[in-house]
């Protein structure tokens, strides 16, 4: 037992002496800090960096995630531009302004706000042995403007929103116990990147205050290495290696020993170095192994560099990176990845974060996120005037996913590029930080400045700005701007006017103003350009509001303006087809952005898309645009799976002239496939079939049997059904497969010939109401009231813009354009649609109706009137909106239709049908209205 007792004590003497040995070279920084605020900016002067401050939070984090700052209230100082002002003089909005009950419509409110300079400061130990040693600060992501001091030192400032914040320490730092102080200002000071930017905006992440990520002080050798930076070169089978050295001692010699793991190495590389005093460059080529796995969408293949410095009387230094073997370049107006063409599939990120109001900054969450993007058949995320933290990089290298990336900037209604303000140059120094941090990342492959720039000179700056990076490393692909310009420099063309709803062309859109067809593409919108040309935002179709949402939004933000929109729905009665609101407009949004795809894809020699969005933008007015929430969540209404039917790497498309059929006429649609897979098809037969509502297949067949070629669009051949075996009106269903990939189109087919109503000649068909009208409803009659576009009233809402597709953006925004509705929501058993078939929402045979007819408000007749055809209104607004009622007008029976049913019928298919349905409601049992409503107050309809 003694024995036993005595080694059992040396185990641990040895244990204890080891650890003294061990030599710590990283002092993690994370955990409680003081901290104080310094609203009136005081603390320079007074020398706070010299004194304790007072108060306590955790960091990482920001103010608002430690419940730090300001109440909310009517003098905020924002970040972001309020286009509509309507919340701070309007009655409606009076009640919300009100202390206590402050909500605003336009974003997701903070908790707490605060915007300033703060104070965070920590008292550290060094150790003896960090003398002689390269000391760094490092902080992952400052937000915005970073000041440090040791001591009562300064070390320096810093203001990059895109990368991490790097102070050299080494001269202030002195063993044993330090003061350090680091005080963030997140204003917009000398530097404005433009108050809109997603970097700083309140619209979207918040104008946070605090530091995020990775915090530590690190020791490194007296000889270092700095920084890695390789360049592949696919067609050479080789990487270049530049790597850069500080030497803090004296000149002498070392040794580089370059290993690179992952698939298919090569052998160790050692390069023998003459070290001058100071930075040092160093440049290699490394031969990859013949056997070198390429980086792409399909294939993520990742390697790792390892570089060990060693030298006499030097202490080694080890520094890693990882990179893929990719090149993308263009040619032919297509993309090309590794020499193949790709086809961008992409969605923005616009700094979308409601628990934290900031970045996340570890691989896991970045992992869901583009997991979620890839199971609705995406390939690439543009980040909106802002730059990810280095989680979101590995997490898309791991995932295969193209990113544009953007120097934090949407320099247009505060600011402006080229004028020579200080941000002309902060552009430059900033995105030199970006390729410095991130630009060994494969799935960093594209860049630009950032979004939709202003003034006068932006177009020249712009140019020489994208020439100097195409010239300094080719490692991605450039754009000046997103949106705007199409300068002739550019690699690619970020352009907004391939998609099928542009800004300001309300209902004169193709979607709006066109009837459906699939017969379409943006051939001609692209003629012209050499460039590849990746549709700028599409769709930015809008859903409406999901209620149960709110209770998601327990961290730094609330969801204020959902409270608005369920009170003010509360209060005009409906607060019961919330939900239903929710999944209607959803099937309509889900419709639109369909349409909005296809006619991308088939769109020949065409680059991409860029979606706005896969989820939604809860900033600038509340625009929701997304079949996913903020956290990236499904709604309900619409799967991945559904989704990547028309959103994927192999999609197939048909063109049909027209969505709405007679019988008497055969079915033509022309079958295209987008195909932008691994490989191509060979001997592939593609399959059709088209199926009833229940699901039945009533025809089917196959196309000839071909090779299908991989990276482009192609025809593969005709349809031809004729519809004589319809015999009553109904929805069908068009479906073709090829390969594992199916795609679907709704369709309809109405008899050309129809059986007279009986009893119709007893309904008094008008188009407006009149003397005579009145007359015939006293005496008991029945009439059917087809009112003409343009004739209700304002009251009645007539100024109400009505048209097919959901809202664009949202009406706040926009300053109020067109279309101000989200489609209808009716009961499609209800007998009133027996002879005009119908789910419960808007689909395609809805779009003449909505393109004739104009929403009425209820209120002017009565809010309580159960419609049979509902329209969901803004949610602003909540209006009770109907396109067709029933009441009881004296002794007679009235449907009120706010289509007009008459006008140019003959051409008009959906009208005939949805007349003929109306009529036969009407002479049968069911039509007995329950609501009354005077003739006079009825009046109120028309101008």
């Amino acid at each position: 037992m003694k024995q036993s007792a005595v080694v059992i004590l040396l185990c641990i003497f040895a244990l204890f002496s080891c650890k003294n040995k061990i030599q710590v070279t990283k002092i993690d920084l994370s955990g409680t800090w003081n901290y104080e605020l310094d609203s009136q900016d005081k603390g320079v002067a007074e020398n706070w960096f010299s004194k304790k401050l007072s108060g306590q939070l955790q960091l990482p984090g920001s103010l608002s995630t430690n419940g730090i700052g300001n109440e909310v209230g009517i003098n905020t100082p924002w970040t972001g531009q309020i286009v509509d002002s309507t919340f701070f003089k309007s009655p409606v909005y009076a009640k919300y302004r009100e202390p206590g009950n402050f909500k605003v419509p336009f974003w997701l409110q903070p908790v707490k706000y605060y915007k300033g300079a703060a104070w965070y400061q920590k008292e550290i130990t060094i150790p003896e042995n960090w003398n002689g040693k390269e000391i760094e600060l490092f902080l992952e992501r400052c937000h915005w403007e970073s000041r440090v001091w040791v001591n009562d030192k300064e070390a320096g400032m810093q203001n990059s929103l895109g990368t991490p914040h790097v102070y050299n320490l080494s001269e202030l730092l002195k063993a044993g116990k330090n003061l350090l102080t680091v005080c963030i200002d997140n204003r917009v000071k000398d530097f404005d990147p433009g108050i809109n930017s997603h970097s700083i905006s309140d619209h979207t992440q918040t104008n946070w205050n605090g530091i995020v990520g990775q915090m530590y002080i690190e020791a490194k050798p007296a000889v270092n290495i700095q920084h890695i930076s390789v360049y592949p070169e696919i067609q050479k089978n080789e990487v270049q290696v530049g790597i850069r050295i500080k030497n803090s001692g004296k000149a002498g010699k070392i040794k580089l020993e370059i290993s690179i793991s992952g698939p298919s190495v090569p052998e160790k590389q050692v390069v023998d170095f003459d070290l001058k005093t100071g930075e040092n460059e160093v440049d290699v080529f490394i031969p990859m192994d013949e056997n070198v796995k390429l980086w792409n969408e399909f294939h993520p293949e990742i390697y790792t560099m390892t570089v060990v410095l060693n030298g006499e009387n030097l202490a080694p230094d080890t520094l890693t990176t990882t990179f893929g073997m990719r090149e993308i370049t263009t040619a032919n107006r297509q993309i090309l990845v590794n020499g193949n063409p790709v086809f961008l599939r992409g969605t923005l990120e616009c700094a979308i974060f409601p628990k934290t109001g900031y970045p996340p900054t570890d691989t896991v969450e970045w992992g869901r996120i583009f997991s979620v993007c890839r199971a609705h058949g995406l390939n690439h995320m543009r980040f909106h005037s802002w730059c990810p933290p280095e989680a979101a990089f590995v997490a898309a290298d791991k995932a295969g996913f193209y990113l544009q990336v953007e120097c934090s900037s949407w320099a247009n209604q505060s600011t402006n590029l080229g004028s020579g303000k200080p941000f002309d140059k902060y552009l430059y120094d900033e995105s030199e930080r970006m390729i410095e941090a991130y630009g060994n990342h494969p799935s960093f492959c594209m860049m630009a400045y950032g979004n939709e720039p202003g003034g006068p000179n932006y177009k020249a700056f712009l140019t020489e700005f994208v020439g100097y990076w195409k010239q300094k490393d080719n490692r991605r692909i450039y754009v000046s701007a997103a949106g705007w310009p199409d300068l002739e420099i550019n690699d690619y063309l970020s352009n907004p006017n391939p998609r099928i709803q542009g800004w300001g062309e309300e209902l004169k859109s193709i979607i709006n103003a066109q009837p459906p067809t699939s017969d379409y593409d943006w051939s001609l919108r692209i003629d012209g350009f050499t460039q590849p040309v990746v549709s700028h935002e599409i769709g930015q179709w809008c859903v409406y509001p999901d209620f149960k949402e709110i209770e998601k939004y327990d961290g730094v933000v609330r969801a204020k303006n959902f409270e608005i929109f369920k009170e003010t729905l509360t209060e005009n009665g409906m607060i019961h087809l919330a939900d239903s609101f929710l999944l209607a407009s959803g099937k309509l949004q889900a419709l639109c952005y369909k349409a909005d795809i296809e006619a991308a894809l088939r769109t020949e020699g065409f680059g991409g898309f860029q979606l706005l969005d896969l989820h939604d933008f809860p900033g600038q007015g509340t625009a929701l645009v997304g079949v996913l929430n903020p956290f990236w969540e499904e709604k309900g209404y619409i799967s991945p799976e559904e989704y990547s039917r028309f959103c994927n790497s192999t999609v197939p498309l048909v063109r049909m002239q027209k969505f709405i059929w007679l019988n008497n006429e055969t079915l033509k649609a022309t079958v295209e496939v987008a195909h932008f897979d691994e490989k191509t098809f060979e001997n592939c037969a593609p399959e059709w079939k088209i199926t009833d509502k229940t699901g039945t297949v009533i025809q089917e067949g196959k196309l000839d049997q071909s090779n299908i070629q991989n990276g482009k669009l192609s025809t593969l051949g005709e349809i031809f059904v004729p519809l004589k075996f319809v015999e009553k009106p109904q929805k069908l269903v068009l479906e073709v497969k090829i390969d594992k990939f199916s795609n679907s189109w709704d369709f309809w087919v109405y008899p050309a010939v129809k059986q007279p109503v009986a009893g119709a000649d007893k309904i008094m068909v008008a188009q407006n109401l009149n003397e005579k009208t009145r007359k015939y409803l006293e005496n008991g009659g029945t009439v059917l009231l087809t009112l003409k576009k343009g004739t209700l009233s304002p009251e009645a809402g007539g100024t109400i813009k009505t048209g097919f597709s959901s809202i664009f953006w949202n009406t706040a925004w926009t300053a109020g354009q067109g279309p101000h509705t989200l489609g209808v929501l009716v009961n499609p058993e209800h007998p009133v649609f027996s002879e005009f078939p119908t789910e419960y929402f808007s689909n395609w045979q809805w779009w003449d109706a909505m393109n004739h007819g104009q929403a009425i408000n209820l209120a002017a007749i009565d809010p309580k009137i159960q419609p049979l055809i509902r329209v969901i209104d803004d949610w602003f607004t909540n209006r009770p909106l109907a396109l067709a009622f029933e009441a009881k007008v004296g002794k007679g029976r009235i449907l009120v239709c706010s289509i007009d049913l008459l006008t140019e019928q003959k051409n008009r298919p959906e009208a005939k049908q949805m007349i003929f349905s109306i009529q036969k409601y009407m002479v049968g049992k069911d039509f007995n209205p329950a609501t009354e409503v005077d003739f006079k107050t009825l009046s109120r309809l028309e101008k």
